[in-house]
């Protein structure tokens, strides 16, 4: 393990030269303001560099101890001085070309950071909006991947009807131990990998709703845990309202009466289907249409 061993030129298998014997990532850092636009933290590209006097995103070659977030992490301190603390990772984008990888970190940030210059390899760093992103002129790369990526921006969180999903899960004897149930449900769903249909990895904010037996029910990495201090429909219904309007809520839940209370309120609704089958599950109740996109 050594630091630095990525350091290199080469090419991959459509015959395109890279810097990165290991890949690269970079840190897809986005903000979004009062009004819900998007902005970017852009990187200029100094003129020596490969690529200069381009616009991207703080990256580089990555170590071959380095997992993408590591890496894009670690690139975003040497390059624009940027911590890790108030960043919340949302996912990561893969652009495969063969024999070599640059993955895209994408994380979010509750303010638009202070970021300069910390190394010679750029000569400024911009939040950029959304819209005036596509008229700055960008690294090659950036641009073949940005019209894929953008769409991936808006803040998702999936809501978790517990007990309804529990119901479904059908696991032995779970009417006994509610509070039992529950807890392993949470404990399955905070270490799966939920499946993205454009981002290889997927960090959504999941909000898991508890009521009754199971109200005491501990949260876990990854999984916010509300207990319900009346009707857990009212509850979940409650934390449709509270979200931002620009923000991307997904209810799971087999509730039909439910499902159309969310819905006025512009949130998507899936079954316990989605996430039994992604434990690798069956289910035993009927869930109804499921989203095209997922």
């Amino acid at each position: 393990m050594t630091v630095k061993d990525g350091d290199g030129w080469i090419e991959c298998a459509q015959g395109h030269r890279h810097w990165g014997l290991h890949g690269a990532s970079g840190l897809l850092l986005v903000h979004h303001d009062p009004a819900g636009i998007p902005y970017v933290l852009m990187q200029k590209r100094v003129w020596w560099s490969h690529h200069g006097g381009t616009w991207g995103l703080p990256g580089g070659a990555r170590d071959s101890h380095e997992d993408a977030l590591t890496s894009a992490l670690r690139e975003a301190r040497e390059e624009a001085a940027l911590g890790a603390d108030g960043l919340q990772v949302r996912g990561v984008y893969l652009d495969d070309h063969g024999g070599w990888a640059f993955e895209t970190v994408i994380a979010e940030s509750a303010e638009l950071l202070a970021a300069a210059p910390a190394n010679q390899e750029s000569t400024e760093l911009r939040w950029v909006a959304l819209p005036e992103i596509a008229a700055h002129e960008l690294h090659p790369g950036f641009a073949a991947t940005w019209g894929t990526i953008q769409g991936t921006l808006q803040p998702e969180t999936i809501v978790l009807d517990v007990a309804n999903i529990v119901g479904a899960r059908a696991e032995h004897g779970w009417w006994r131990d509610r509070a039992g149930a529950a807890a392993r449900l949470l404990e399955d769903v905070a270490g799966l990998g939920l499946r993205h249909p454009v981002l290889a990895q997927w960090f959504p904010r999941v909000v898991a709703i508890v009521e009754g037996a199971a109200k005491d029910v501990p949260g876990l990495p990854g999984v916010h845990v509300v207990p319900a201090t009346g009707s857990g429909d009212d509850t979940i219904v409650e934390v449709v309202r509270q979200a931002k309007p620009w923000e991307r809520m997904l209810v799971v839940t087999a509730d039909r009466g439910l499902r159309q209370r969310v819905s006025e309120l512009g949130a998507e609704c899936v079954g316990p289907k989605w996430l039994l089958s992604q434990l690798g599950e069956h289910h035993s109740v009927e869930d109804g249409l499921e989203p095209g996109h997922l």
